[in-house]
């Protein structure tokens, strides 16, 4: 595999967490995923366990380890963005209906960094913590500087089928783009024109929250 930070070794057992943060994986599993060697899958699976970064489930796959549950919660308390949109966030939830998601920029991508399920049985679901791409999506292309005069930017099966979703920028004090907020559904109830029904509400939650 490619290196990314130049730091091989780093990069592979980033690779190994990623592969267990979508589903528990056995050994066999874990090599498929990462396309390691199975030695170097196994030797880093078991040094992330012994640092409390992953763990062992009852079935012996590799899973997501406790550690990260004390690590997540003080990146949230340090990161203030999240806290500052979580009420906004929370009512733009209920108020319709669907799932909420925060995203803010890294580099040319961007994460996820709050996500509010939808009480619906048929909902979208986007991971805390994943990275995504910046050139397909609402938020994405938010965080990308594409806001019209509307203040929002909708999208409709651009990055998965079957998916729309409209998003608005949270602003800094000095006009910046801090993060990008989001109403995510899957078509059948978002329609083909998400901005329609929701991007008066996501504009007014994103501008609801003072950086």
């Amino acid at each position: 595999m490619d290196s990314v930070s130049g730091v091989g070794v780093l990069d592979k057992a980033m690779t190994v967490l990623r592969a267990v943060a979508g589903e528990p994986q056995a050994l066999t599993q874990l090599q498929a995923a990462t396309g390691l060697p199975r030695a170097t899958a196994h030797r880093l699976a078991a040094a992330l366990e012994v640092h409390g970064m992953l763990r062992r489930d009852q079935e012996g796959r590799f899973e997501l380890g406790h550690d990260l549950v004390a690590l997540g919660r003080l990146s949230q308390q340090r990161y203030p963005l999240i806290g500052l949109a979580r009420p906004a966030a929370v009512a733009l939830r209920d108020a319709t209906g669907e799932s909420v998601q925060l995203f803010v920029r890294e580099g040319d991508q961007r994460r996820c960094v709050l996500s509010l399920e939808s009480s619906h049985g048929l909902r979208w679901i986007v991971t805390e913590g994943v990275l995504l791409p910046l050139d397909a999506g609402s938020s994405g292309r938010v965080l990308s500087g594409e806001v019209g005069a509307a203040g929002w930017v909708q999208s409709v099966g651009e990055r998965e089928a079957g998916a729309a979703s409209v998003s608005a920028p949270i602003r800094a004090a000095d006009g910046t783009i801090a993060g990008a907020l989001s109403v995510s559904g899957p078509i059948e109830r978002l329609s083909r024109e998400p901005g329609g029904l929701f991007g008066d509400a996501v504009v007014a939650a994103a501008s609801s929250v003072q950086v």
